[in-house]
């Protein structure tokens, strides 16, 4: 089995981490993994999304055309990337800040409000992780750890607590 992630948004919103995380995760899950990044000249602020392919097989290209997954953290991203998901792919709509529905209807949506969820429980800079914690809401709470610890740059440790509570804030959004 073959997963295409597109993780979108701006530079500054962790977007890169957030790619970083999956991979991370697809690489303790003894898959194959491609991890590829992209983001503006201006980084924060400019525009930022990243391609990560989790799979049972051999990746021949890190090139995601058709995510089976989109996650858009902004406006923009929406706009330019829900055309490309793949039919029966999923949407994952930070709905703080994106202010329309998605147009498709043969794909299925979820809209969370990530940034104000994050803003409202005092982890301001982690609507990426609550967006995560929706995304893989059947993920162990003990693998999310291990994937914390081997994500987080060594300088930055003091992070993985609001990391895990942020993710927790996303996977157990009704």
């Amino acid at each position: 089995m073959t997963m295409q992630y597109l993780l979108a948004g701006f530079g500054g919103q962790g977007v890169l981490f957030a790619g970083k995380f999956l991979a991370n995760k697809g690489l303790l899950e003894k898959k194959q993994v491609s991890w590829m990044p992209s983001y503006g000249p201006e980084m924060r602020g400019g525009t930022a999304n990243c391609s990560v392919i989790i799979s049972d097989e051999l990746i021949g290209s890190p090139i995601v055309s058709t995510p089976d997954v989109l996650a858009a953290l902004n406006q923009p991203s929406l706009n330019k990337f829900e055309k490309a998901v793949k039919k029966g792919g999923t949407i994952f709509v930070d709905s703080s800040l994106v202010n329309r529905k998605v147009e498709r209807d043969d794909v299925t949506v979820v809209y969370i409000p990530a940034a104000r969820l994050a803003s409202d429980n005092e982890v301001p800079d982690l609507a990426n992780m609550i967006l995560l914690g929706k995304l893989l809401s059947d993920a162990d709470e003990g693998l999310i750890k291990e994937i914390l610890l081997q994500s987080v740059s060594s300088n930055r440790q003091d992070m993985i607590d609001a990391n895990l509570k942020a993710f927790l804030i996303g996977k157990n959004y009704e």
